[in-house]
């Protein structure tokens, strides 16, 4: 049988309505997910994250990807899916530059717990409890906070947001009228997603 290749899906920008609903839990671990999950990793690596959560890609699912490590020097890629995720405990507190792909360009500071524990399935319905500090502790807190539509800037300091408020309304004026924002595509982009 002739193995399906993933697919790159359009990621949502500031602004789309699927970005700040609460994501359903996934009650199916079928194939479906698991090329969906296979697509959002592929997204994931193709837009250069380090994270990517289904709501970013307008699926409202709580699932996300999180691969720490795969853009180091010789890194490889080892994604680490998270499927209906629970954390069970939070360590202190620290505080580092984020971004995200659905807001491109806009880098703040966010305070966050240092060390976490996790519980989530994997794409096989398989449980597990994942402990995580450093980047992949903060990667998996933030694309958490997607999966109950809070984006990285509903927790920077109210100035910080007044200073990047005109970046916010350039990128939210691309949202269409079904509240669906996936930026200006290039002619190939739009072509590729018409052929679809």
């Amino acid at each position: 049988m002739k193995k399906r290749k993933a697919q790159i899906l359009p990621v949502r920008l500031y602004g789309d309505k699927t970005l700040r609903l609460k994501a359903k839990e996934v009650t199916e671990f079928d194939e479906n997910l698991r090329n969906f999950v296979a697509d959002l990793t592929a997204t994931m690596y193709a837009k250069d994250g380090v994270g990517l959560a289904a709501p970013q890609v307008g699926i409202s699912l709580r699932i996300f990807v999180v691969d720490p490590d795969w853009f180091k020097e010789g890194g490889k890629k080892n994604p680490h899916v998270f499927i209906n995720p629970k954390f069970k405990e939070f360590v202190g507190s620290a505080t580092n530059e984020e971004g995200c792909l659905s807001l491109p360009g806009i880098f703040e500071k966010v305070t966050r717990a240092e060390k976490i524990i996790v519980e989530a399935f994997n794409e096989h319905g398989k449980k597990f409890s994942v402990e995580a500090d450093g980047l992949f502790g903060r990667a998996i807190q933030h694309e958490y906070d997607h999966l109950d539509g809070i984006l990285f800037i509903d927790k920077i300091a109210k100035l910080r947001k007044i200073f990047i408020k005109k970046f916010l309304k350039e990128i939210e004026s691309t949202t269409d009228e079904n509240g669906v924002n996936i930026g200006k595509m290039s002619e190939d982009e739009e072509i590729s997603r018409i052929d679809k």
